[in-house]
């Protein structure tokens, strides 16, 4: 990102001076989403996420490191069964949500749905298009890339079964 379009240096920048991936070091920080990607939209964020098991110390390591920050907030949830805790804030025009779980980042659904979503772009660089399109109508990224790729069902279980069928990731 650091050599990317002009939006990507910016976060790449907000990233680097924030020292959010040293500070969160301990917790395997990795961007994922769709700017590292290049089809994020206005509203898109910098998805940061984790590999967590001490919740309460994770919890208190984010607001001791970003409760100054505007709109922050930190919340405990269960997505797909598993207790997840993410922190959103604003900072230098970006709104960075950070997700923690106790699962290694790089079998984090984040993680493997932007690796599927850029290996389908390398392939057909016109999906890029068509996602976008769709994201400007309200679509989210995995949704949008159903919809062009005729998946049916839970968008976001339904492109890991598409990635794996592919040969993309592993199950």
């Amino acid at each position: 990102m650091e050599t990317g379009n002009k939006k990507q240096q910016e976060a790449y920048a907000a990233i680097k001076n924030l020292d959010i991936l040293k500070h969160l070091k301990s917790y395997t920080p990795v961007l994922c989403g769709t700017l590292p990607i290049g089809i994020d939209i206005t509203s898109s964020d910098l998805d940061i996420i984790m590999e967590v098991h001490d919740f309460n110390l994770f919890e208190e390591k984010v607001k001791a490191l970003y409760s100054n920050k505007k709109n922050f907030k930190v919340k405990r949830i269960t997505i797909r069964g598993r207790e997840v805790v993410k922190s959103n804030f604003i900072f230098n025009n970006f709104e960075f949500e950070l997700f923690g779980q106790s699962t290694p980042v790089h079998k984090q659904n984040a993680y493997l749905h932007m690796i599927i979503e850029h290996n389908l772009m390398e392939n057909d660089p016109s999906l890029k298009e068509e996602v976008i399109k769709l994201k400007k109508q309200g679509y989210k990224t995995e949704p949008a890339f159903c919809k062009v790729l005729n998946i049916t069902g839970d968008s976001y279980s339904g492109l890991i079964q598409f990635g794996v069928k592919q040969g993309i990731i592993t199950d």
